[in-house]
């Protein structure tokens, strides 16, 4: 496509609601992804830690 203008090109013809919103949202979830991610694998690890510290109470090692 060909824009006569910076304001033609962020127009987008038209459709510039529809495209900066789409780029927007996908912005937005690129950035909220990874985020989210890091905390939950933080969220597993804190859960892990505590069952086996839980573990270690219940069966301590060395006892019959």
């Amino acid at each position: 496509m060909h824009w006569n203008s910076v304001g033609e090109f962020f127009a987008m013809g038209g459709y510039a609601l529809y495209v900066w919103g789409s780029f927007g949202a996908c912005l937005v979830l690129m950035v909220a992804e990874p985020l989210l991610a890091k905390r939950r694998l933080n969220e597993v690890r804190k859960n892990l830690i505590r069952e086996r510290l839980a573990d270690e109470l219940d069966h301590p090692s060395g006892t019959s």
